[in-house]
């Protein structure tokens, strides 16, 4: 009895040792259901890292464009080279999934790549690597490059596939449309230019999907949720591509030919006040960054101060407030002001001229009489005005106000000329649009319109008048002594030969780091001002060039060459009265049409087609579709054949030159201006597009 009571106990001890174990088990997975956070681990935090994925999903970056549609900036793909070095991936040795010979590898992705041997045999090398990248040489590779590299078919090269930011017309308008670049998040992010001022627009809103993964990181079943991203909105610039081109060819043909600091030439719809191109140099390739090395738009950053341009508006101060009288006379050469002398440029002047006159010759001397009749409130109001002293608050980064000094009667003296003050382009367009406007000043602006995913329109720029500024009389005054400058002055260099142009120019000297100003024939800023056709102005421009070996002459050439080419282009070099509109034709869409059928029509239309490639298909045109043209004009249709014909561009002007190489791309130079006088190219020939046409223009 007394065995059997003792195993008795012990059972009991037993059970009673299970069932506390048992209450210990449900306390603590009670205390776990509960508590989030155990042992200093949260549980819920760690079931979802180790079974759901949370994805960005990234929106697509809207494209920019010039006003007639033609593509300027918008995201292709890319891809990022990958060597896998691991043996872990093959497993199936007739079918190797990672590098197997090195040496060879290394040998064939240099010379693809143009990458150092030894540098990519280095990282086929590198020990313990599952995979490895090639550096800068091996990323944002395009499509093509891929598909060489894809050709070569060697064992563990594989890509990561992305998406890059391109520029098509590469460095054309590059501080305008500026450049995007993707950051360490994996977005495109803007960075000058329109890119950076309308990033919130252009990237859109990211969406995102979360899902379940099974142990290897898979998906299992649907996703829990998806955001779908928004895409970001395109911008359509008020740019005109052809005018833009222009512009640059003109830039490019200076630097080719003279020494300069810096170059800036823009031009303005006098109507509206849309800027429809703008370069300058240097510049930079926005694909690359090649040349990068100012972040500063010219147009809205440089200040500086602007010379004797500053005369048109200083004839106007004195015309506004009753002080100028154009027949009356004064002597020129020279005038002591507050204990300094002020000099004509050419330091004897022209004996005594009238007021009229002193415009026409741009005297330092008749500016200064009529500054100090003004007096410093006078003539500082009327240019703050005019909007100098502020910000235009144009579409673009970086914009600076310049700085107007006239308290003393020296710096009301020099500023009526345009010295001691600093101004910058876009402020002395707006000015001008004064002068375009019956004495109304316009808002210079750069966006034509901005058009969401669904393409509606949430913002569409245009005319806006900032008010009437200036007198009528003072305008009709003023814009027939800006048509003396150019037709009655001392220099007939400014003429151009197909259309009437109205302008000033400016030479200001260069202020010195140590105080005064620089010395030498080339430390100036030469500057002009011009208005085009003068009969019916359409068009106002503004370049400035800072220490130019060729001085004014050069300055002048490139205004005519720029011009004329404008004018020919947009068809104004005819009077109103003149012009045949029977020949002015309206351009259709010809892409995607039959090559045939489309030379045949516009052969009816008594135009000249350039037909590049032997395709079937139209896949570009230029000019685009509602463009106005002339009968007898040229128009290029590009088809789906890449294999183009050298045609014989001799007597071609510039800009049907550049139309040309744009479409098929083909690098250009040029020198000299006017029309093609010879190329280096053989005609009829298949061109070899990794040369560059070099042509010769000479004047006619």
């Amino acid at each position: 009895m007394k065995k059997k009571k003792s195993r008795v106990k012990v059972n009991r001890l037993f059970i009673g040792i299970f069932f506390f174990a048992f209450l210990c088990a449900i306390i603590k997975l009670a205390y776990v259901a509960l508590s989030p956070n155990v042992d200093g681990m949260n549980l819920t935090e760690f079931a979802d890292n180790r079974n759901t994925a949370k994805e960005t999903l990234y929106a697509s970056r809207g494209n920019i464009y010039d006003v007639n549609g033609e593509i300027l900036a918008k995201n292709v793909n890319s891809y990022t080279l990958v060597a896998y070095l691991s043996e872990s991936r093959t497993t199936d040795p007739e079918n190797p999934k990672h590098v197997v010979d090195k040496e060879a590898t290394a040998k064939a992705l240099s010379e693809v790549l143009d990458m150092d041997y030894e540098y990519a045999l280095a990282r086929l090398n590198v020990e313990g690597a599952y995979q490895v990248e090639f550096g800068t040489a091996g990323r944002d590779l395009s499509e093509n490059k891929k598909a060489e590299i894809e050709a070569l078919d060697l064992d563990g090269i594989g890509f990561i596939s992305g998406s890059k930011r391109y520029y098509k017309q590469g460095r054309a308008a590059s501080y305008i449309i500026g450049y995007a670049r993707m950051n360490e998040l994996g977005e495109i992010v803007g960075e000058m230019g329109i890119e950076s001022y309308y990033n919130d627009e252009l990237k859109g809103t990211n969406g995102e999907t979360m899902y379940q993964k099974d142990a290897y990181g898979y998906q299992m079943g649907d996703a829990y949720y998806t955001i779908d991203p928004v895409s970001g909105s395109d911008i359509y610039l008020t740019l005109d591509s052809q005018i833009q081109l222009i512009l640059e060819d003109v830039l490019n043909t200076l630097e080719e030919n003279y020494e300069f600091a810096w170059a800036t030439f823009t031009v303005m719809d006098a109507k509206t006040g849309a800027i429809v191109g703008s370069a300058s140099s240097p510049d930079f390739n926005p694909n690359t960054l090649e040349g990068l090395t100012n972040y500063v738009n010219p147009l809205v950053g440089y200040t500086y101060e602007p010379g004797s341009t500053m005369k048109i508006f200083s004839w106007l101060a004195a015309m506004e407030n009753g002080v100028y009288d154009g027949d009356e006379t004064f002597m020129s050469g020279k005038i002591d002001v507050a204990g300094a002398t002020i000099y004509d440029f050419n330091n004897a002047g022209w004996g005594e001229i009238s007021y009229d006159t002193g415009f026409a010759y741009s005297s330092n001397v008749g500016a200064t009489n009529l500054a100090l009749k003004l007096g410093s409130e006078k003539l500082r109001t009327f240019y703050e005005s005019l909007g100098f002293g502020s910000k235009t608050g144009i579409e673009l980064p970086g914009e600076e106000s310049g700085i107007l000094r006239l308290t003393y009667e020296s710096e009301l003296a020099s500023a009526s000329f345009g010295q001691g003050i600093t101004t910058t382009p876009i402020q002395t367009l707006q000015a001008l649009s004064v002068l375009t406007n019956d004495g109304v000043m316009l808002k210079p602006y750069i966006v034509d319109k901005i058009v969401d995913e669904n393409g509606e329109v949430t913002y569409e720029g245009g005319r806006t008048e900032l008010g009437k500024k200036v007198s009528s009389e003072s305008i009709n005054k003023v814009y027939e002594l800006m048509y003396d400058v150019v037709y009655n002055g001392l220099s007939t260099i400014w003429q151009p030969n197909n259309v009437t142009l109205a302008g000033k120019t400016g030479t200001a000297q260069i202020a010195s780091p140590t105080g005064g100003y620089l010395t030498g024939s080339t430390n100036y800023i030469r500057s002009f001002a011009g208005i085009f056709p003068y009969e019916n102005p359409e068009y106002i421009l503004y370049v400035s060039v800072k220490q130019i070996d060729g001085g004014s002459s050069a300055v002048a050439s490139a205004v005519r060459s720029a011009v004329e080419s404008i004018a020919n282009y947009a068809n104004i070099t005819n009077t109103e009265s003149d012009l045949d509109l029977t020949k002015i034709i309206n351009l259709s869409n010809y892409m995607s049409s039959d090559v045939e059928t489309t030379i045949s029509e516009l052969e009816k239309l008594n135009l000249k087609v350039i037909k590049l490639g032997n395709g079937s298909t139209v896949i570009n045109q230029y000019p685009l579709k509602n463009t106005k043209v002339l009968a007898g004009s040229k128009v290029f249709i590009l088809t789906d054949n890449n294999e183009y014909i050298m045609p014989d561009i001799t007597g071609w002007s510039s800009s049907e030159v550049m139309n040309f190489c744009n479409l098929i791309g083909l690098n250009l130079s040029f020198n000299g201006y006017g029309v093609v006088s010879s190329f280096n190219l053989p005609v009829g020939e298949i061109i070899d597009l990794s040369k560059t046409l070099e042509v010769t223009l000479e004047a006619v």
